[in-house]
């Protein structure tokens, strides 16, 4: 996928992702348990009470080539043209903990903490290790063009799985507090930096990718999607 800057990104999608777009956190930023008022919990209520006939959640804990992207790509395709149920009334939610957090960051934390040096990711542009987000930004730039609207063809963006196209189509990313915390925590200790682990993390947060929202642990967030919001579950 074609590099993007966030700053590109988010003035171009602002627009298209409104709807999904909420603020990474309001207080408490560097502590390691939430309370009730440390997060975005109406934003969290608000996608638990969407009215979807289709809702669905991927639990990801590896990037494994964005494999989870595929299969996201695959349900709404499978739901829209297969089962007949509108795009509008299809929501799916990336729940990316572990590993698969680092999915959610922006080209800025990939090349300043080595990101794809640390999870044996290359650029297949330069043989080297990633040190941009490889899954974030579409081939069909921004605005996208795609050679077809057709669905049938692989050119059209009903086969883009990069993240910012499953946005477009509806997808709400969530990224997990905790797992991030560890990671910074683990990114201080290996990378010997002088930062504190707590300023790491706020770092984190202000470089999500833009519509990404922070829930206090992946492993919490999903059992009151599926008890309060009834999404049903897909680990991949």
């Amino acid at each position: 996928m074609k590099p993007l800057s966030r700053r590109s990104f988010v003035g171009h999608a602002a627009a298209g992702v409104a709807a999904l777009a909420a603020p990474a956190l309001a207080a408490g930023e560097g502590s390691l348990l939430f309370k009730p008022g440390d997060w975005h919990m109406a934003s969290f209520q608000h996608l638990l009470h969407q009215d979807y006939e289709a809702k669905q959640i991927f639990d990801a804990t590896a990037i494994d080539g964005g494999n989870a992207l595929g299969h996201m790509v695959n349900a709404l395709n499978g739901l829209q043209f297969g089962f007949g149920i509108p795009a509008s009334s299809i929501k799916l939610v990336g729940a990316f903990r572990g590993q698969a957090s680092m999915l959610n960051f922006d080209d800025y934390l990939w090349e300043k903490y080595r990101i794809g040096e640390r999870v044996k990711v290359n650029d297949p542009k330069t043989g080297k290790p990633a040190t941009r987000n490889l899954y974030a930004a579409s081939d069909a730039g921004v605005p996208p063009k795609y050679a077809s609207n057709d669905p049938e063809n692989e050119a059209s963006a009903f086969h883009d799985s990069s993240m910012q196209a499953l946005r477009a189509r509806g997808v709400q990313f969530l990224a997990c507090h905790i797992a991030m915390y560890y990671i910074a925590k683990d990114t201080v200790k290996k990378q010997k930096l002088q930062q504190s682990p707590e300023e790491v993390l706020q770092e984190f947060t202000a470089h999500l990718l833009p519509g990404v929202l922070i829930v206090p642990s992946m492993v919490s967030a999903i059992p009151m999607l599926q008890s309060k919001g009834n999404f049903t579950y897909l680990r991949v």
